[in-house]
């Protein structure tokens, strides 16, 4: 196999970035206004809107906790300016701390409430951060192995075209960049319902057969409590006017994006994944922004995300390409679609030239091209609750 290199920022952890922003992190909801103008303000910034940080039980917070955390210690982010407001739940210690048992990177740190306003906030932030974006200008890209790279893989408003023709494409990079040494990640718990004992037969050890059917089953019951069933809500409408019938028929089509590897290990929401591991799983829901935001804060430099019917989510972190084997959808939102993978199912071209094609695709994205997300300044960002505000 020939090992195809990209450009990247070799981080001083040994990671890979193939972006080098500075990341404006909001510690939670009474932070993010202020972080969105800093960014903003600044060019080389980047941030979201964290709806949580606050007023959240210990076990939701650690989540939350997890996902800021591996946000921050993501390769594609050169320094860290973390905004607490001062009395939240995630405080800014604590915030920095897990961010410092993950990677040694800049660091600085602001609280609104000690500065006096978010006016003040703002204007300290502001300078703070283009001290940080200063710095980042000084790293310079250079040669990486595609090996380095841990792919996320997503998909999202799927329809028939989805599992016959972008998701296989998807499992066919997959098997690729498993063969070079990388990793692959394939998340959404709840639309691997039906076809977890394929995946299971998959699974490089018996132990994590296991992981992977709990983690199904754990998802199911977790639903129950509530009094309600997964299949209440999915297939989702636009899924059903799309042409999928049941909750199975869409998750056969989803596990296509895993490809054909051995599943080597099974990683809980946003926890850190490693680089070199072959193909891998993490639990996520199946909400677009949590599961990509789930994969992106464990690692993953670039996310792959499939569709049928069309969606321009994106993510502040990490780009999201996208691509589509539905010729309409393609047609009407090529504003949101970077890839057309209709001929995965029309032709002429073949699925190992379609193959080609998109790793020529994601080596560009790698070497700095924006994808269409990017350019348009989409960065939906969701986490998930696993209990209601306190």
């Amino acid at each position: 196999m020939s090992r195809r290199t990209f450009m990247g920022y070799r981080r001083a952890d040994g990671k890979v970035g193939i972006r080098n922003h500075v990341l404006i992190l909001p510690t939670s909801i009474c932070a993010s206004d202020t972080t969105n103008r800093i960014a903003h303000a600044v060019e080389g910034c980047v941030s979201f809107h964290n709806q949580n940080g606050c007023s959240q039980v210990d076990i939701d917070r650690d989540v939350t906790m997890d996902a800021l955390a591996g946000f921050a210690a993501s390769p594609n982010i050169y320094g860290v300016l973390c905004v607490s407001l001062g009395c939240e739940g995630c405080q800014n210690d604590m915030v920095v701390d897990a961010i410092r048992a993950r990677t040694d990177k800049p660091i600085k740190t602001l609280v609104i409430q000690q500065v006096g306003g978010s006016i003040k906030a703002i204007e300290e932030g502001t300078r703070m951060a283009r001290e940080l974006v200063a710095e980042a200008d000084a790293c310079m890209r250079e040669e990486a192995n595609i090996s380095e790279l841990i792919l996320g893989t997503n998909c999202g408003g799927s329809d028939p075209s989805s599992g016959l023709g972008s998701n296989p494409l998807i499992g066919e990079v997959s098997d690729y960049l498993v063969a070079a040494d990388g990793t692959s990640v394939l998340c959404e718990t709840p639309e691997l319902f039906g076809g977890e004992h394929i995946l299971a037969r998959r699974a490089a050890t018996k132990e994590v057969g296991e992981q992977i059917l709990k983690i199904v089953y754990d998802y199911e019951k977790y639903v129950q409590m509530f009094g309600a069933e997964m299949r209440e809500g999915n297939p989702s409408p636009g899924n059903m006017a799309g042409g999928l019938t049941t909750l199975e028929e869409k998750s056969l089509g989803c596990i296509h994006k895993a490809g054909h590897s051995p599943i080597n290990a099974v990683y809980g929401y946003a926890k850190q994944l490693k680089a070199h591991e072959g193909l891998v799983i993490m639990d996520t829901p199946g909400n677009d922004p949590s599961s990509v935001a789930g994969i992106i804060a464990g690692g993953c430099q670039l996310v792959v995300f499939s569709t049928g019917l069309g969606t321009p989510t994106g993510n502040a972190i990490a780009p999201v390409y996208r691509l589509t084997a539905n010729k309409h959808t393609y047609e009407i939102m090529r504003d949101n679609t970077d890839l057309d993978a209709s001929p995965t199912i029309y032709g002429p071209e073949t699925m190992e030239e379609m193959r080609d094609r998109m790793l020529d695709d994601i080596i560009a994205v790698c070497n700095g091209r924006k994808v269409c997300a990017e350019v348009l300044g989409y960065t939906e960002t969701a986490l998930p609750h696993l209990c209601n505000y306190m």
